[in-house]
């Protein structure tokens, strides 16, 4: 490897090193996600769901598979997450294998966020859902991490088995168990 390939450095031992690092500024990363013909009201109904979210643009060009003038790819920011969707036809569809991991910050914003995200979905073990367009949601009190984070294994492990039998987490399920 050649100094054009990356940056070498002597270390005090005197071991040579190369780093592959070409740039130094970071790259943007972010999610996207291919829909089958229903992107468009995907787009929205995250918009309106999440509160602090926004819709930064929509493509629209004509495409032979499409109606003449259909959505093609949008970008939305929710929250600090930015990602983009697209119409791309059956061949490929969502999974559970990726999902969207909402950490909410008590029992009311689990509630808004499972009952909103939820509608016409299908609810899943241990938070986990899928909403109506197939992605698959993680809505996460902070408080199950705090508590399963404990060094006490009887008391983490009695919130481990609480939340394996939950659909919805219940944060006062959760904390009877620790305390029981």
């Amino acid at each position: 490897m050649s100094a054009s390939d990356g940056q070498i450095s002597i270390g005090l031992d005197g071991e040579i090193g190369v780093s592959s690092h070409y740039y130094e500024a970071m790259a943007d990363v972010s999610p996207f996600l291919w829909f089958d013909d229903d992107a468009e009201q995907a787009l929205e109904f995250y918009a309106r769901v999440f509160a602090n979210s926004e819709i930064i643009n929509v493509t629209r060009m004509d495409v032979p598979t499409m109606p003449k003038g259909g959505f093609v790819i949008g970008t939305i920011r929710i929250e600090n997450l930015t990602f983009t969707i697209m119409n791309g036809g059956p061949t490929f569809t969502l999974s559970e294998a990726f999902s969207l991991f909402v950490s909410c910050q008590d029992q009311a914003e689990v509630d808004f966020y499972w009952s909103s995200l939820g509608d016409g979905g299908e609810p899943g073990q241990c938070g986990w859902l899928k909403d109506q367009f197939g992605l698959s949601w993680q809505i996460i009190p902070r408080l199950l991490s705090e508590l399963l984070g404990d060094p006490d294994p009887e008391k983490s492990g009695r919130v481990r088995d609480a939340m394996m039998a939950m659909r919805k987490i219940e944060c006062h399920k959760l904390q009877a168990a620790y305390d029981a």
